[in-house]
């Protein structure tokens, strides 16, 4: 996330196409920051509470599938908070090509983190894991039953 927002300013700096965010609007971006920072912190709240693993890189660690609170509209609230927070640091930046950030971490995280980890929580958990995976979206969102 932190290569993607350098990747974002370096964009906005050399390369900036078309300002779509006046500079007065920018600081709504650091709004948007501050409160994509607090996601993260209320999930690694939840998983210190079900006494699993916040490692996103030893899923084979994971002790107990966390499916309620943030985890009951999103299966990722951690990375969506990351992904709203580059939103936000693109706002603030002002300029249209910052914007390709969040595209570029969206197909980044999914492919080298989200579906290992989907892998692992399904052999883990088996039926329990699909039965939340179709009750809750990847990304934001409930299912239908």
């Amino acid at each position: 996330m932190l290569i993607v927002a350098a990747v974002m300013w370096a964009l906005n700096r050399f390369w900036p196409i078309l300002t779509i965010i006046p500079a007065s609007w920018g600081r709504f971006g650091l709004r948007v920051i501050t409160i994509a920072s607090l996601t993260p912190l209320v999930a690694m709240v939840q998983f210190r509470s079900a006494q699993t693993t916040i490692n996103p890189y030893k899923p084979e660690k994971t002790q107990a599938l966390v499916t309620s609170g943030l985890y009951g509209c999103s299966r990722n609230p951690m990375y969506l908070a990351l992904l709203i927070l580059l939103f936000g640091w693109a706002i603030e930046l002002g300029t249209l090509t910052p914007f390709a950030g969040p595209l570029l971490f969206t197909a980044l995280i999914q492919h080298m983190q989200i579906r290992p980890e989907e892998h692992s929580l399904r052999i883990r958990f088996g039926e329990d894991y699909d039965r939340y995976c179709d009750r809750v979206s990847r990304w934001l969102g409930w299912r239908s039953s």
